[in-house]
């Protein structure tokens, strides 16, 4: 009895900080969420709407669990410190397929091992931080990626997903788990999962994939179902079900309260960062058969989003408006990695999100958060690019930015002009990079909290440097982001503080004391109080308990060399001016910068100077701005020696017997040069397509060419995913120019035509689209009849009409809108281009859309 009563004295004080907790804690199972005859969650004690934001996080099991084990951490206490992050961006919700195969035998029975224990713990963390749960029982996932699969004990690992969904044993082992997953009582909190108040609801499984008759999978999803509910459980019980939408039906009869979804608009593994405007992509997110939603009254979760391969801040705020308006109202990410693992990035390499290694993403998912909660459902915000700018929000590809702007909320992403709604009542400020109330160069994020008039909370996140492409192949060798505790200046101006007011540390080791001048101050990572001159601070304050007032969670600096990140550009046209820029970061006092440079018998040096932060740059001397092959190294001295880039090598190429790597290397072209956009010798690793075995790169008759080749046997071919979809005949493939052309912007001026050097496969003519897409998404292209033999073939400019821009990479789930709806009405200008658009299938008759059809493209240019 004595530790019942702890337990709900714990409850009801997580509540006072968090009323959506309180909302679920306060009235005891009265308090249970149902689904009402829309569709919609509700609490039980006042029928509002449940609305959540958050993550899914996996370290107590598989790779993540293994990866902690290795590295010798305190996996719990690890856990800890993400679950504060979570809470310091304002997410309310966790969402896990919980890997059954590690925590289950052969027959379904739960085995209370670490896995378990590890997750209780974790579980238990996120409630006290007044965090709700999605929690999946079965993931049908062995515990080996992105390692080989393990031995484990669980019936997946013995029937693998397939079999799980059709053996009869297995599908009784699934029922005895099931059952005893919700009847199990989580020792950290005693509470048994069926009753757990912040459980939001059970989805059966992650992802089943059915192929069966309707009939067989109903039986089955009954049978799931019927395990849960026979523990007395009153929870809503989902299903997934964006895979198999032809079974949608059969989904909805089968006495589900709900459904889940998810969207990965980029697609997933490129392999690198995707370039351009991706907004086209997540401009909705309709749902095929939302009918028979609406007709069974069932309520519609994200259990899992990202835009995968993107470093990029716009995305997430467009996916949450885009869910609001498809009537969602639970969203998670997928995944938030470990804060122990983020250096490498290893768990999902796709994927990656931390708030200390990616901090314009993470408050890009803090402002999604607002999002869900703010926007009401299915509120139609008009057209592309109206749908940009709603309520608190505002969203720029051009600037990278995400931005709330509340009377009492002010988040941004990246440095931002805007003036904040109301300063008065302004009461949180989180952001990265500098704003008209804090200046700041550093580049972690930061959060001020108004603790009462003329008192605000600081706390300031590290730098994070991305040193290496985090989306290739990682491993735990391999470090791709360094943090640094660097002393930067901020400027914090703020209507209730003066321009001197006092500023001290707060967090342990923190010995700061001082007062700001012209509300300017030198700080270094770690949490502070900053108090209105006169005015006295006091040791807690409303709303704050002692260890959330002096937190701070961080990892520790990692830079243990000197680091440079510079990438050349391919081309400049003779006589322009360009400056070359780096990133560099050392573990010891840079003293000096230099790039060497030659070109032909030209040499010179020249000093890079320091810009901000960690950015240097310097301006090509003129000499060497003529015809020909630009080359160069970027020398940096510190205290300890100097290092030569690329390579980063010690010593540096005057030294007799230095041998460095290959210098960075830009041609430069006379202005009459064309201006190639395409280039398959160099550029078709970086074309985005969906995959076909017969894509390929060959070598083309004259040498230093190369033809990419893509063979499309059927334009169209049922997806097993929804085999009741409209066919559409359309192969289409894209390119992104911007980094190819940034060095030639001014001889863009004068150019008319594209050339596209091109043939046809199989034979045979094909008409192939070109087109251009623009920064704003709008594309304008015309159809040409390609002949088997290689030949150049011209379009005018002028030529250019309006065409569909289709969202590349093709989103998944794969019943996503192929072309993008806009409402832009700008004219071509060629200036705003930045992609190539190929498309197979415009301009085919019916017959010929039957057909067999290829290309090989060697190059586009502009003349």
């Amino acid at each position: 009895m004595k530790n019942f009563r702890f337990i709900i004295f714990l409850a009801l004080s997580i509540a006072v900080a968090n009323p959506v907790v309180a909302q679920a804690v306060k009235n005891g199972k009265k308090a249970d969420i149902f689904v009402d005859d829309s569709g919609v969650m509700r609490w039980g004690h006042n029928k509002e709407e449940v609305k959540g934001f958050g993550v899914n996080y996996s370290v107590p099991f598989a790779h993540a669990f293994r990866s902690g084990k290795k590295m010798g951490v305190d996996l719990k206490k690890e856990m800890q410190n993400d679950v504060y992050h979570f809470s310091r961006l304002g997410f309310d919700l966790y969402r896990i397929h919980i890997w059954d195969t590690e925590i289950s035998d052969a027959e379904g029975n739960l085995l209370k091992n670490e896995h378990l224990d590890h997750f209780d713990f974790l579980i238990n963390e996120l409630k006290q931080r007044g965090i709700n749960f999605v929690l999946t029982p079965i993931a049908y996932w062995g515990g080996g990626w992105p390692e080989p699969d393990t031995e484990t004990p669980g019936f997946s690992h013995k029937y693998g997903k397939e079999g799980s969904l059709t053996h009869p044993n297995a599908i009784k082992a699934q029922e005895n788990y099931l059952a005893q997953f919700l009847e199990h009582v989580n020792p950290y909190t005693g509470i048994a999962y069926k009753d757990e108040h912040n459980v939001i609801a059970f989805e059966v499984s992650n992802e089943p994939h059915h192929r069966e008759s309707p009939e067989k999978v109903q039986e089955f999803i009954e049978r799931m179902i019927a395990s849960m509910k026979s523990t007395g459980t009153k929870k809503p019980i989902i299903y997934n079900v964006t895979h198999s939408i032809q079974l949608a039906e059969t989904y909805a009869k089968a006495g589900i309260d709900g459904g889940t979804f998810q969207w990965y608009p980029t697609g997933l593994g490129f392999g690198k960062e995707l370039e351009g405007n991706l907004l086209p992509n997540v401009n909705n997110y309709e749902i095929p058969f939302k009918e028979v939603w609406e007709e069974h009254g069932l309520a519609k979760l994200v259990y899992e989003f990202d835009a995968a391969d993107v470093m990029k801040s716009y995305m997430y705020p467009a996916m949450a408006r885009s869910f609001r308006l498809a009537g969602i109202q639970i969203g998670t990410h997928f995944a938030y990695d470990p804060t122990f693992m983020a250096p490498y990035n290893t768990e999902y390499d796709t994927h990656y999100m931390n708030l200390a290694y990616t901090p314009s993403k993470a408050l890009a998912l803090m402002i999604s958060g607002e999002i869900f909660h703010e926007l009401p459902m299915n509120k139609d915000l008009g057209a592309y690019p109206a749908n940009l700018n709603f309520g608190n929000f505002r969203i720029s590809y051009e600037k990278d930015l995400a931005e709330m702007n509340s009377e009492e909320k002010f988040i941004y992403t990246n440095t931002t002009e805007s003036q904040p709604k109301n300063l008065k009542k302004l009461k949180q400020i989180a952001g990265v990079g500098s704003s008209p109330v804090v200046k700041y160069e550093g580049k972690g994020a930061y959060f001020l909290d108004k603790l009462e008039k003329g008192v605000w909370r600081l706390e300031l996140m590290p730098d994070a440097i991305v040193v290496k492409n985090p989306f290739g192949n990682n491993s735990l060798d391999k470090i791709l982001a360094v943090i640094n505790h660097a002393e930067w200046e901020m400027k914090v101006t703020l209507p209730d503080l003066d321009a001197n007011f006092l500023i001290t540390g707060l967090n342990s080791g923190n010995e700061v004391s001082g007062n700001a001048t012209e509300n300017g101050f030198s700080v270094k990572p770690g949490t502070y109080i900053l108090v209105k001159k006169g005015k006295k601070s006091r040791s807690s304050y409303k709303g704050w308990s002692e260890r959330d007032l002096t937190a701070f969670v961080a990892p520790k600096t990692t830079v243990d060399r000197t680091y440079l990140v510079h990438e050349p550009v391919p081309t400049l046209t003779e006589g322009e001016k360009h400056e070359i820029s780096a990133e560099i970061v050392s573990n010891k006092p840079i003293e000096k910068v230099e790039a060497w440079f030659r070109n032909g018998n030209t040499y010179e040096s020249v000093q890079l100077q320091h810009k901000k932060a960690y950015k240097y740059g310097a301006a090509v001397p003129e000499t060497l701005l003529k015809n020909g092959i630009l080359e160069y190294r970027i020398i940096v001295t510190t205290s300890e020696g100097t290092n030569t880039f690329p390579g980063g090598q010690n010593g540096n190429p005057g030294e007799w017997d230095f041998d460095p790597d290959e210098p960075y290397k830009i041609r430069v072209v006379e202005t009459k040069f064309p201006v190639y956009l395409f280039n398959a010798s160099e550029d078709s690793e970086n074309i985005v397509a969906r995959w076909l075995p017969t894509l390929n790169t060959v070598p083309a008759a004259h040498p230093g060419e190369a033809e990419f080749r893509v063979n499309v046997e059927k334009l169209f071919e049922v997806d097993p995913e929804n085999t009741e979809a409209k066919p559409v005949y359309d192969y289409s493939f894209r390119y992104n120019f911007n980094r190819k052309v940034a060095g030639r912007e001014e001889s863009l001026e004068d150019k008319v035509k594209l050339v596209i050097k091109a043939r046809s496969l199989n034979d045979k003519s094909l008409k192939l689209q070109v087109a251009l897409v623009m920064d704003n998404g709008r594309s304008f292209g015309k159809v040409i009849e390609l002949q088997p033999e290689i030949q150049e073939y011209e379009i005018g400019l002028s030529e250019l009409q309006p065409v569909k821009t289709v969202t590349l990479p093709r989103p998944y789930p794969s019943f996503l809108p192929l072309y993008f709806e806009h409402d832009i009405q700008e004219p071509f200008k060629l200036e705003d281009a930045e992609s190539l658009q190929f498309s197979i299938g415009p301009g085919l008759s019916e017959s010929e859309q039957q057909e067999q059809h290829g290309v090989g493209i060697v190059s586009v240019r502009l003349e």
